[in-house]
């Protein structure tokens, strides 16, 4: 890894430079899918998952054979399974907002009412590795806010994946995936039902659709490469290197940084790395490219850069580092909270924002399930105690007729 100096603003800036190169070619095949499927319905579904998918109908899964399936999985991974879907959904049910009345002023009431999405579409990747705790993270949470209906699509879910699905009490189970995928959630087919909502993460395909059918279809977030910033100046060099290596085998672009005001811990580092990253091609290709350790005059320093990269994953040495503000999507604090601990088993949700988007959101949670709503209700008494704040700010906006809809109520 290199390394390069805090006060290299240049360096620095390029690092924080997000760059989503115009891909005019890329852009439009994108949208030729996701119109495709739009207009043209099962038919285009269908050509396209022949095509990126390598499947044939019917590509709905049975729960007979999701349950065959998951039957072949080895028992230590279905109790892991079992563990990880008990633990993320205690965790989401602390993340439904909560439902309350307010008498703001007598005779002026208002209710907050919170409602489950009705039917939400969770997004498995299914490339390199088979994922069922992305699955569980989606699916779960989804369940726990009181969602009827959760379907999920992935491209090639493998019997984990079927354990996870039938764990989290999906309601179907599609193998497709890809932008057309995305493009079934958003319009509806005959096959795969419109959804309320998108969440998932997946390659650039499925970020470039979702980002296309956001304005007719909600989604959870834009996902760019992952991403971890880990902030020390003492520890263990082997286990820094071992999470910073851990990051750079999910993909060629994941980043993975290091900061730190420890000249000796920065060496260490970067020999550990070196060792651990040696035969493995993507981990050492991510390193290359987006692999980092940034050298700091001390922790203030080095905390203010990690707040300007807003990272997806942010590992502190101390509870110190963050008596203070911290902006990222996800913090693991001291030596034995690994990552890879929130990725799978913790409970906290693993689908977090990239890009520097966690300066204005969080991770995925119940509350992305849910619509949140309020009811009001005001008695004769109460309209004429707001009246004095009504009627001066109506016709201060030059609306007459907002004014007279309250003065006609109180003659």
């Amino acid at each position: 890894m290199r390394i390069i100096q805090a006060t290299d603003r240049k360096a620095i800036e390029r690092l924080l430079t997000r760059t989503h190169a115009a891909d005019r070619a890329f852009d439009r095949t994108v949208a030729k899918i996701v119109d495709g499927v739009r207009d043209g319905g099962d038919p285009a579904l269908l050509r396209f998952a022949r095509r990126f998918d390598g499947v044939s109908p019917p590509i709905e899964v049975s729960e007979e054979e999701m349950r065959v399936q998951a039957a072949r999985v080895p028992w230590d991974v279905r109790r892991a399974i079992r563990q990880a879907a008990r633990n993320i959904a205690r965790v989401a049910f602390k993340q439904i907002p909560k439902h309350f009345d307010v008498e703001v002023t007598p005779g002026v009431f208002v209710e907050q009412r919170v409602e489950p999405l009705a039917r939400v579409g969770c997004y498995v990747p299914g490339g390199r590795f088979p994922l069922p705790s992305s699955l569980l993270m989606t699916a779960v949470p989804a369940r726990v806010a009181g969602v009827r209906e959760v379907i999920v699509v992935c491209p090639r879910p493998e019997p984990a994946v079927m354990a996870a699905a039938l764990e989290a009490g999906v309601t179907k189970l599609f193998r497709v995936g890809g932008a057309h995928a995305i493009a079934a959630f958003a319009y509806g087919t005959a096959t795969i039902p419109p959804v309320d909502k998108i969440v998932g993460p997946g390659n650039r395909y499925v970020a470039a659709a979702k980002a296309r059918v956001s304005a007719d279809c909600a989604i959870d977030f834009y996902a760019g490469p992952t991403e971890i910033v880990i902030v020390a100046a003492k520890g263990r060099p082997d286990w820094i290197a071992a999470d910073l290596v851990a990051q750079a085998e999910h993909d060629p672009d994941a980043r993975s940084i290091f900061i730190t005001w420890s000249r000796s811990l920065a060496a260490r580092v970067a020999a550990r790395v070196a060792t651990r990253a040696a035969g493995r091609d993507i981990v050492r290709r991510s390193l290359a490219a987006h692999g980092v350790i940034i050298m700091t005059a001390s922790a203030d320093e080095a905390m203010a850069v990690a707040n300007r990269i807003a990272p997806e994953h942010l590992v502190v040495e101390s509870e110190a580092l963050i008596r203070r503000t911290v902006t990222a999507g996800a913090v693991f604090v001291g030596p034995f909270t690994a990552q890879a601990a929130g990725d799978y088993a913790t409970g906290s949700n693993h689908v977090l924002p990239t890009s520097g988007a966690a300066r204005f959101r969080g991770g995925l949670s119940a509350a992305d399930f849910v619509r949140v709503m309020s009811v009001q209700r005001v008695s004769r008494a109460g309209l004429r105690r707001l009246a004095p704040a009504i009627l001066p700010l109506a016709r201060a906006e030059g609306l007459r007729a907002h004014a007279e809809s309250v003065e006609v109520r109180l003659r």
